[in-house]
């Protein structure tokens, strides 16, 4: 059950209405996530502006969906897991790359390599040794592209954090425990 109410999108004036009609014209819905977040319009303008931002970047969409994939199985986050199924596929990714991004693996070293790098910024809160750095840097990552790495995690520990504190009602098709393969 909800602990935070997802806001109507018919009950909303100025910022918020603003805010929530282009979620709904760019997706084709208003998802409950962003319909939560919209109790604080500032914190929802952030979101949109932090994601839009990153999708502007250097990673590709499919490498943010196996980090966001990675990073909501790593938190234990069913919201997000079950968003970042549907959007993942929704971008590519087959369903073996969604289940090989929940357990932070790809026969891709390069892809490999950003999702063991997720999991150990998860793991260690940051703390991460110059060997992972390095381990990035071996198969091709620079900077800006670690950096952006790093944001995207943050981006999803925010959602994963926000859904799990406020019980967002689940609007996505569910997915099935993730059992080792």
């Amino acid at each position: 059950m909800p602990r935070l109410q997802a806001v109507n999108p018919e009950q909303v004036t100025g910022k918020t209405k603003m805010l929530l009609d282009g979620v709904q014209a760019t997706l084709g819905m208003t998802p409950n996530l962003i319909r939560t977040l919209a109790n604080s319009p500032d914190v929802l303008e952030a979101y949109l502006s932090f994601n839009a931002a990153l999708g502007g970047g250097l990673l590709s969409d499919r490498l943010r969906e196996r980090i966001a994939l990675a990073t909501a199985e790593a938190n234990g986050c069913g919201y997000c897991l079950t968003a970042h199924c549907a959007i993942g596929k929704a971008v590519g990714l087959s369903e073996n790359d969604v289940l090989d991004s929940r357990q932070g693996i790809s026969p891709d070293s390069r892809i490999e390599a950003a999702l063991r790098f997720t999991h150990q910024v998860l793991e260690k809160r940051g703390r991460v040794s110059d060997n992972e750095i390095s381990r990035l840097r071996s198969v091709g990552y620079g900077d800006a592209e670690i950096a952006e790495i790093v944001a995207n995690i943050v981006l999803n520990i925010f959602t994963n954090y926000f859904n799990l504190v406020a019980g967002t009602e689940i609007d996505f098709p569910e997915v099935p425990t993730l059992v080792s393969r």
